[in-house]
């Protein structure tokens, strides 16, 4: 398992008050963020598993889920519906993103 699955994790759990603050105001956003955020954390799990190949895939997959959940933040704070990640969260998102980059090309 990738040392940032714990981080992936951690994220899902940042994420989660803003799906709640979003559901109020955009439930398809707050769907697409959620849904996105838990498919980072199940494909790297997905990927630790599987050869070759198919480990890249999986980890290229959780690599779009991941620029997904920072564009839906994104969309969110620019809609005025949310505040976004804090600084400790985005570096977050940021290592986990930057990793995934790393394992998908290799």
């Amino acid at each position: 398992m990738l040392r940032i699955y714990a981080d992936a994790l951690q994220m899902v759990r940042d994420a989660r008050p803003l799906i709640d603050a979003l559901a109020r105001h955009d439930r398809d956003l707050a769907s697409q963020l959620r849904r996105a955020a838990t498919s980072v954390v199940l494909n790297i799990a997905e990927g630790s598993g599987s050869p070759g190949r198919v480990e890249r895939v999986r980890y290229a997959n959780a690599l779009g889920s991941a620029r997904e959940v920072r564009a839906c933040i994104d969309a969110s704070v620019a809609l005025g519906l949310t505040r976004g990640f804090d600084l400790a969260e985005a570096d977050r998102l940021d290592k986990v993103i930057a990793t995934l980059v790393k394992v998908s090309r290799m």
